[in-house]
């Protein structure tokens, strides 16, 4: 890493390359923008200050942050159990895949959905946070722009490196002028800029972690299964797992440094993330069956 990466603010050119790496990687339509945030969170929490609404819906059980700064604002946020249900917002929110049970809307869906939302002048949210390890043709990047749909992206997820707080926005030219403008300058650090540019070019880097995630994800199931649990769905990131006994689960696990992600409205539910070594398997395995 340069040291001119921590001792000067970053250049406008050097924002523009990662945007430009973050959209080669996407797939990014040709006409839409790609803007860059401190972490897709931060721009979960813009976007409610930056587009009028008051009704607004959520696909599912999902990503909780969605309906929380929605209601922050004022708004009247509800769960949509279906497509056509989502459709009635002023804003709609998808994400997709799902956090945290997996759930993928097809991508006709997803186009279907547009046409609808753009129709009556309304705005759709697609949180693409966990697809990066999932084939482009689930992703509505590509498809971009579309009137009044705004994709998020999420760096930290893929690369492991959720600290570094780096995200991304994929919207209309309209959509993303407000972004920026509400973002302002100097937004996302010049350590993110510098090992953001090189990661979205390390092809090889990616295809290796995608196989491993691929074979460690069925380890872990079998973990899972072993120790009691039922699969109930889950990315090449994470698992979301059943078990009869989930909360005296959870504690264990956390006595012995494992950390998993419960849900107050589902309480037999856990998440957990892919482990990545042997020994985070064995130390898993030595947990689960304590007791």
């Amino acid at each position: 890493m340069p040291v001119e990466a921590f001792a000067r603010l970053p250049e406008a050119e050097a924002i523009a390359a990662l945007e430009s790496a973050a959209a080669r990687f996407f797939g990014l339509g040709s006409g839409a923008e790609c803007i860059a945030a401190p972490g897709t969170q931060s721009l979960i929490q813009l976007l409610p200050r930056l587009l009028p609404a008051r009704k607004i819906r959520v696909l599912g059980f999902s990503y909780a942050e969605h309906g929380r700064v929605w209601a922050a604002s004022g708004a009247g946020v509800a769960v949509a159990q279906n497509l056509d249900e989502l459709a009635q917002g002023d804003v709609a929110v998808i994400v997709n895949p799902n956090n945290p049970d997996g759930r993928l809307v097809p991508l006709d869906d997803l186009l279907s959905l547009a046409r609808k939302m753009a129709a009556r002048q309304k705005t759709l949210v697609v949180d693409e946070a966990f697809i990066d390890f999932l084939p482009r043709e689930n992703s509505l990047a590509p498809h971009l722009p579309l009137p009044g749909v705004v994709v998020l992206r999420s760096f930290g997820k893929t690369f492991g490196l959720a600290g570094l707080r780096l995200g991304f926005a994929l919207c209309e030219q309209q959509t993303a002028a407000l972004l920026r403008k509400n973002i302002g300058p100097w937004a996302v650090s010049g350590a993110a800029v510098e090992i953001g540019v090189r990661a979205y070019g390390d092809a090889p880097w990616l295809a290796e972690s995608a196989a491993r995630l691929a074979q460690d994800g069925q380890k872990l199931d079998a973990c899972l299964v072993r120790a009691g649990f039922e699969m109930i769905g889950g990315t090449p990131l994470f698992r979301l797992a059943r078990h009869a006994r989930t909360g005296e689960v959870f504690e264990r696990l956390g006595a012995a440094g494992i950390l998993t992600r419960p849900f107050v409205d589902r309480p037999d539910w856990l998440r957990f993330g892919v482990p990545h070594r042997d020994a985070h398997f064995q130390r898993l395995s030595a947990a689960l069956g304590k007791g």
